[in-house]
């Protein structure tokens, strides 16, 4: 399998498995939409690859050593239909076959949070129990 599918997909499962095809379908936006940034910038902060995107220090918490996920994240495979659907999702994002439905979101965070970096920001979107955010670094 290729690592920047596999990374992605342990990522939407790790961030969204709980939100359903569209929470996971978002966090890979924002994903692809810091990928972009990266792209037309020559570099970014947070990666400028999927893998490295997604790893970056405390940009997606479930690749914190410390997080619950961590461990689950490791072990995960397709027989879990939440995984599966992340490996659907990674795929097509993957190829450029996803729409982006947080209108250009680089963050996010789960609603009743209120992280320092969200204080005067406009949401791009709210889907389920995510709000969306574009930042520009």
């Amino acid at each position: 399998m290729n690592d920047d599918i596999d990374v992605l997909a342990r990522t939407l499962w790790g961030e969204a498995r709980g939100e359903g095809s569209m929470g996971m379908h978002a966090v890979a936006a924002v994903i692809l939409n810091r990928l972009k940034m990266a792209e037309k910038s020559g570099g970014f902060w947070w990666g400028n690859t999927v893998q490295g995107i997604c790893k970056k220090s405390y940009q997606f918490s479930c690749w914190n050593k410390d997080d619950p996920n961590f461990e689950k994240l490791k072990v995960v495979d397709d027989r879990d239909i939440h995984f599966a659907t992340a490996l659907r999702l990674a795929r097509r994002a993957v190829i450029g076959a996803l729409t982006d439905p947080t209108n250009g979101a680089t963050h996010y965070h789960a609603a009743g949070i209120n992280p320092p970096w969200a204080r005067n920001e406009k949401p791009t979107a709210v889907l389920g129990r995510h709000i969306f955010y574009c930042l520009k670094g």
